[in-house]
């Protein structure tokens, strides 16, 4: 089935912009989407809206007038792809200190971001020999795929971003008078926001980032033409897609939700709700028991038709 045809809208968003009272838009905005049959998750900060959510088509875009009718969120904008079923299992909205966490308290990016490159445009951009590409995502979200040539942080959260970029700064830039460009991209574009405001507040003043992320490159540049190698990690139940946002090959391990590639399943380390070869290591006997109870509390719930509360596969935000 094409993907234009599959009948659940799913909508990634986000918008920097202030609102002091945001706390208290969180009910309307969650009994909103509750009354729209609408799930996912939506963080709410100081500092903007972010977040995926997706049902009807109807629904979400009511829940998208609704937002865009705050003072400061007229320009919200939203990234469109469908699945043939709900990717999330409930609706949550939660208040946070950042709608994409950081860590750097002072960058704004109301005050400044990177220059926007437009899909069309970005593969000239990278292909610039004198333009460095930084990967800025999680390493398990590089590790199924990315950009030719790009350079992968190795990062385990948004957080470690920053350290890494200055302590690699003068390996990756030099320290002649002419700096290579820096072109930046992420699922969605909004950790481009922080990471292109960080940049600047370092003094890089050619700083340039991929308009929309890699989904709209994904949605709008040909296969034919595309330098994306590999899948698209996504945070709800589609784990990945591919170009024309299809959704991909790449199951879930419900433990660390890192993404499941055929040969991982077929790892003795590979439990199904219990551990993958990427955690196993990380938990102990004990932390893999409770998994174990979870997992099969969830099943239980699931031949019953209910949602245990606990339920694993509810989803992330980040992009």
């Amino acid at each position: 089935m094409a993907e234009s045809n599959l009948p659940v809208c799913v909508a990634a968003l986000y918008h920097f912009a202030r609102h002091e009272d945001f706390a208290a838009r969180r009910e309307p905005l969650l009994a909103l989407c509750r009354e729209q049959g609408i799930r996912g998750t939506l963080l709410l900060a100081r500092e903007g809206i972010n977040g995926t959510i997706a049902g009807s088509e109807d629904g979400v875009a009511e829940v998208l007038r609704h937002v865009r009718a705050w003072p400061g969120f007229e320009g919200l904008g939203a990234k469109f792809s469908h699945a043939l079923d709900l990717p999330f299992l409930r609706m949550k909205v939660r208040l946070k200190q950042e709608i994409v966490t950081m860590g750097e308290p002072d960058i704004d990016p109301l005050q400044g971001v990177g220059h926007y490159v437009d899909p069309q445009e970005w593969n000239a951009l990278i292909s610039d020999p004198g333009t460095i590409v930084i990967d800025t995502r999680n390493d398990y979200e590089v590790g199924i795929g990315t950009f030719a040539g790009a350079i992968d942080p190795k990062t385990r959260t948004f957080r470690d971003f920053p350290a890494w970029f200055r302590a690699e700064r003068e390996r990756l830039l030099g320290t002649g008078e002419a700096p290579p460009k820096v072109a930046m991209f992420c699922t969605g574009g909004i950790r481009c926001e922080k990471s292109t405001a960080f940049l600047k507040a370092e003094g890089i003043d050619e700083v340039y980032h991929l308009k929309g992320g890699i989904l709209k490159y994904l949605e709008e540049v040909p296969e034919t033409e595309s330098l994306w190698q590999g899948e698209c990690f996504v945070f709800d139940e589609r784990v990945s897609v591919g170009h024309g946002l299809i959704p991909g090959a790449y199951g879930l391990c419900r433990a660390c939700r890192r993404p499941l590639a055929e040969a991982d399943k077929a790892s003795p380390l590979f439990e199904e709700g219990v551990s993958c070869p990427s955690c196993h290591d990380e938990r102990d006997e004990a932390q893999r028991a409770r998994y174990r109870e979870r997992y099969r509390q969830e099943q239980i719930a699931a031949a019953r038709g209910t949602s245990h509360v606990g339920n694993s596969a509810n989803s992330s935000v980040s992009s």
